[in-house]
């Protein structure tokens, strides 16, 4: 089973030094685990005993497509007003714990690694019914769309139902859990699983359009991040603007897995 790590807050005592590997560049930003404390949460409207992390928004100049939040949910907590803007479409990744989705008037029983796509325009509320804290990624994004496409339809999943697909000529080392299929156009961003066993590579640096925002689910990793190296552990996010180079090295000794968001399927805005 697989085990994701999930901020729980507090605050670092006064014996801690402040050297960290927290950065923000013109290309990219690490966000370390360790930043994640209790003084950095948010409270949203119309959410009970909840709190969140926001870890992306849009931002000027940087990544400007998406935001996205780690929820706190409370047991007996929750939202029957979640959202409050209508254009925004949603992706939910639990971490930790268990909570009751509806979306729609369709209820959804969601456990650890369970993943959600609720379209632009939903009716849905979540409720935490259990005894501990539920703990879920929540990415959203202004849904752009197409005349002639049709809007994509909500689903609820687990990463434990889906097969992880092999990069080409990887020998499975390297593979992502596709939530959705590249060549759906009524999609207009991916939020995937991306898994490397100990010791594989994205062996050159990747460079492209479309921003990102990783968050380490798992294992740790150095990263390639523009022109620098970053040692990054689970627990950290990693935020990349359009076009920042990119590449990685797996060291071991477990696999080092992250929720990787992406903008897709749509003309660059001019």
């Amino acid at each position: 089973m697989t085990n994701y790590y999930a901020p729980k807050g507090g605050l670092p005592p006064q014996t801690q030094l402040l050297t960290d590997r927290a950065m923000f560049t013109e290309a990219y930003a690490v966000i370390p685990r360790g930043t994640m404390s209790d003084i950095v949460t948010s409270n949203l409207p119309f959410w009970d005993g909840a709190r969140f992390w926001v870890l992306a928004r849009p931002l000027s100049g940087f990544a400007e497509t998406f935001s996205h939040y780690i929820a706190e949910v409370q047991p007996g907590g929750g939202s029957t007003r979640p959202e409050t803007d209508s254009r925004a479409q949603a992706v939910l990744f639990v971490v930790e714990g268990g909570v009751a989705l509806t979306i729609d008037g369709v209820r959804h029983e969601m456990a650890t690694g369970g993943y959600a796509y609720i379209p632009a325009g939903s009716d849905w509320a979540l409720a935490n019914e259990g005894d501990a804290p539920a703990r879920f990624h929540w990415i959203r994004k202004a849904y752009e769309a197409v005349e002639g496409i049709d809007a994509p339809e909500a689903f609820v999943t687990n990463e434990q139902d889906i097969a992880p697909s092999p990069m080409p000529d990887t020998e499975g080392k390297w593979a992502t859990t596709r939530f959705v299929e590249g060549d759906d156009l009524r999609h207009d961003m991916h939020v995937n699983v991306v898994t490397f066993e100990p010791g594989a590579v994205i062996p050159f640096a990747e460079t492209h359009v479309m921003e990102h925002g990783l968050y380490v689910l798992e294992g740790k990793a150095v990263y390639r991040l523009n022109q620098d190296w970053v040692e990054v552990e689970a627990g950290d996010y990693m935020w990349l603007r359009a076009f920042c180079p990119q590449a990685c090295y797996a060291g071991g000794p477990g696999k080092f897995r992250y929720l990787l968001y992406k903008d897709v399927n749509r003309h660059m805005k001019l």
